[in-house]
């Protein structure tokens, strides 16, 4: 067993007695890498890497062009490093029960927050519910913003008609780490409002999400 070898041991097994806990963000991209690199030094590698994002978390949510950006990243440590912030939101979000009651406001922001988990894009999302106010669906309708026009208030009742909704939630988050909505938001708002309520399907609220805080604009005041 070589020096390179031993210390990936070294690594495996404290990772498996004391958790990832136990290393630092050098060593859980060292840990990842291996997987990727066989029978070489990643050290560096991971060092470089923190050093262009600035942090673990930046490393993580980075896209795999911009990955194989720092030397000795391969096109299969890039994929592996980018699935991660994927995995992460799709385990959050099954961990939901889709049938869950969701009969307050802040239910729904917490039902939420998994979908935008990682997310550098503006995404909007349509929570659809029935009459008992159960989970019915929950589904990306755009990536951009959501006072774009292209955002249809045909294609959102048409969605919602689809999974037998009688009312939805919509959803998107600001990328500027502020959940405040603003003046463009809440026309937008009342703009979908109308339209949906005109096919019958009721507008209960919608969510702006930064980060891990949310805010709705039902419980700040605005009319639906």
């Amino acid at each position: 067993m070589g020096m390179h070898d031993g210390h990936r041991e070294r690594l495996r097994r404290r990772y498996l007695t004391a958790g990832l806990d136990a290393l630092d963000d050098i060593q859980v991209l060292e840990f990842l890498l291996f997987f990727t690199i066989p029978r070489k030094d990643t050290n560096p590698i991971a060092h470089r890497l923190l050093e262009h994002f600035g942090g673990l978390a930046s490393v993580l949510e980075a896209t795999p062009e911009e990955l194989q950006q720092v030397e000795g990243v391969t096109v299969l440590s890039a994929v592996l490093l980018s699935l991660f912030p994927a995995v992460a939101k799709r385990h959050l979000r099954e961990r939901d029960n889709p049938g869950e009651i969701l009969d307050t406001f802040s239910k729904c922001g917490y039902y939420l927050l998994p979908y935008f988990f990682g997310e550098r894009d503006e995404v909007v999302y349509l929570l659809c519910l029935d009459g008992k106010l159960k989970v019915r669906n929950c589904q990306l309708m755009y990536r951009g913003s959501v006072n774009n026009v292209l955002i249809s208030a045909r294609r959102l009742a048409e969605t919602a008609l689809a999974c037998g909704a009688t009312y939805v939630v919509l959803a998107h988050n600001h990328t500027s780490g502020i959940a405040l909505p603003s003046q463009d938001d809440e026309t937008a708002t009342r703009r979908i409002r109308d339209a949906l309520s005109g096919v019958g399907i009721q507008l209960i609220d919608h969510i702006v999400v930064a980060n891990d805080d949310f805010v709705s604009m039902a419980e700040s005041g605005f009319a639906f």
